[in-house]
């Protein structure tokens, strides 16, 4: 267990969609810097894996975040052993398509996990969180956020709302000793990638990965722990001056493009 200056030593950590991707990496980052993470996820199976792999301790829920009855009712059940110190939302869909190609049921959905869920979430912690004057929320903004990406309007719409709701409950909780930021990613390899390369590009994976990765001007694509490493600064002490900001994480996407 680690007992560097970017510690979790004695905090509880609920990550949702730590089944994979970047909230697995967070769930593992997290737990072997010596928090008690709680991991929620629909795919239970994928998540009790993640959880039996960690250096330290996690315990699995099954939670769909877009329905505030089951999320309510994990979050009684963790608050129910004590306080939550960290909320991560990660959970989150992704979808390609233009205004014009995406449906209303695709638009839908994304709005359900993407923004609901995160509101969820932060509505089933808030409380308990300005009761001891103590807390940090992370939420999984994206730079398609602030910025155009081709095929990607839906999706685009959802991490707008998330940045928005960064700002508003850090405007809102300041004064009540509860953070909250974002963090915005350009491209991340996660199985995610690999499978859309392998449905969209049969046999031009390659390719399309190298092509994929060069819109970063670093030359490649981010690693989940990467992500989990700057979750993990923002969600330790070191970082109790940080709120009501987005962090992008882009290999420079933003800045150095164009």
């Amino acid at each position: 267990m680690s007992t560097g200056v970017f510690h979790l030593t004695g905090k509880v950590a609920v990550v949702t969609g730590g089944g994979s991707g970047i909230g697995r990496s967070i769930a593992e980052v997290f737990a072997a810097h010596g928090a008690a993470v709680h991991i929620l996820d629909v795919d239970v199976e994928a998540a009790e894996a993640v959880a039996a792999g960690v250096t330290g301790a996690a315990t699995v829920h099954r939670c769909d975040v877009s329905d505030q009855t089951d999320v309510n009712r994990v979050f009684e059940e963790i608050l129910g052993g004590g306080p939550v110190d960290i909320l991560v939302n990660n959970a989150g869909v992704a979808h390609i398509g233009t205004a014009e190609t995406t449906t209303e049921e695709d638009f839908d959905r994304l709005f359900r996990v993407n923004v609901k869920g995160v509101y969820n979430c932060t509505h089933a912690v808030l409380g308990t969180m300005k009761e001891r004057k103590s807390g940090v929320i992370v939420n999984m903004a994206s730079i398609a956020a602030t910025s155009g990406i081709a095929d990607r309007f839906a999706y685009s719409m959802t991490k707008g709302a998330v940045l928005a709701m960064t700002y508003s409950v850090a405007k809102d909780y300041a004064t009540h000793g509860v953070r909250c930021v974002s963090i915005s990613p350009a491209r991340i390899h996660t199985p995610f990638v690999d499978g859309y390369l392998k449905k969209t590009y049969p046999g031009r994976e390659e390719e399309m990965f190298a092509k994929l990765s060069a819109t970063q001007p670093i030359g490649r694509m981010g690693e989940p722990r990467e992500v989990a490493e700057l979750a993990l600064y923002l969600c330790s002490d070191a970082a109790s001056f940080a709120t009501g900001t987005d962090y992008p994480l882009d290999g420079g996407f933003l800045r150095l493009n164009g």
